[in-house]
């Protein structure tokens, strides 16, 4: 090799390939476990991609709300969010199929179910033009007031909020005869406080995370839906990596959202025991009282599939999964 070989030689190898940035956003706030393990999860995969792949996050909704940071997305300012809401159904219908009101009636039917559908919605997602990076649990939601609610009737007295564009949970309060008030996730704080408000749902560890549990008084111990964070990336920017790459993201990511499934599982038990020591007092419905929340998840459900809010071969899949979990 002659010198001029040599020098350029030693000029290609120096300048090596330009990282790729990947800007995430979400309303997650900054310390929360969810922002912990995406974190971990972002140093594996600059690690395993020998620097070639950077993820920069934006937590606590600096980007904006979930429908904000999906339009930043589609105008390529962001090239990723990780969402709870009810955004994902612009992209996918079906991405709100876990958060069907009074679904299910405990985890080990959420596990087996999921095991059937995730795969589904990660089909849905890169026919859409979006990896699916990770899915956890959030763990299931309830209502929490500041007044007490132990029937329907008591929650058509009451202020219901919605998130902004989340058409199930809207669905599920009217079908119980009430008229929700739909707002961002960074207003219910404030909400609370001058009274626009005075109902929720959320998961015991979100209450604690955005501290609503310091306005509310009240909980039912019955789930009104499932929450599930999903983090997509445009296919635009995730097709353009290099398929080992590609993996590497896949592989750190995912595995940083099954370990959030667990850590999520466990925050949310110890935050249910820090709800009652702080005065939130927890009512359990009786058999009946579970029945008619019940019958108002079915009614909503049925309104859903009316309107096509969820795909028929989602439906179904959803029915098989649902009566083979409860042996059926």
């Amino acid at each position: 090799m002659n010198k001029y070989t040599l020098l350029a030689a030693l000029l290609f190898a120096g300048s090596g390939q330009a990282a790729t940035t990947i800007k995430i956003a979400t309303v997650a706030p900054d310390g929360t476990a969810w922002m912990r393990e995406m974190r971990s999860g972002a140093e594996a995969v600059k690690k395993d991609t020998d620097g070639r792949v950077e993820i920069k996050y934006y937590p606590g909704g600096v980007m904006g709300d979930e429908p904000t940071v999906l339009r930043k997305i589609r105008i390529g300012q962001l090239q990723g969010g990780a969402f709870t809401g009810g955004e994902l159904s612009q992209i996918v219908k079906d991405a709100q199929i876990y958060s069907l009101p009074f679904l299910f009636k405990n985890l080990d039917e959420v596990d087996k179910v999921r095991a059937q559908l995730d795969p589904l919605l990660r089909q849905s997602f890169d026919k859409a033009g979006f990896d699916v990076a990770g899915i956890s649990g959030g763990g299931f939601a309830y209502l929490m007031s500041v007044k007490d609610i132990k029937n329907k009737d008591d929650l058509k007295a009451a202020k219901v909020w919605v998130p902004q564009g989340d058409r199930v949970a809207e669905a599920g309060f009217k079908a119980g005869g009430v008229t929700p008030i739909s707002l961002p996730l960074a207003d219910v704080y404030t909400s609370l406080q001058t009274g626009l408000i005075d109902t929720v749902a959320n998961t015991p560890a979100g209450a604690i995370a955005f501290q609503w549990h310091t306005k509310v008084r009240h909980m039912v111990d019955l789930p009104i839906t499932y929450v599930v964070g999903i983090l997509v990336i445009d296919k635009k920017i995730f097709g353009a990596l290099t398929p080992a790459d590609q993996k590497a993201v896949n592989d750190d990511l995912g595995a940083a959202f099954a370990r959030l499934e667990k850590i999520n599982r466990d925050d949310n038990t110890q935050a249910k025991l820090a709800l009652q020591k702080q005065g939130v007092e927890i009512f359990t419905p009786n058999a009946a009282e579970t029945a008619s929340w019940e019958a108002v998840g079915a009614e909503a459900r049925k309104q859903l599939q009316a309107a096509g809010e969820i795909t028929p071969e989602m439906a179904a899949a959803l029915d098989k999964a649902l009566a083979a979990a409860r042996n059926k």
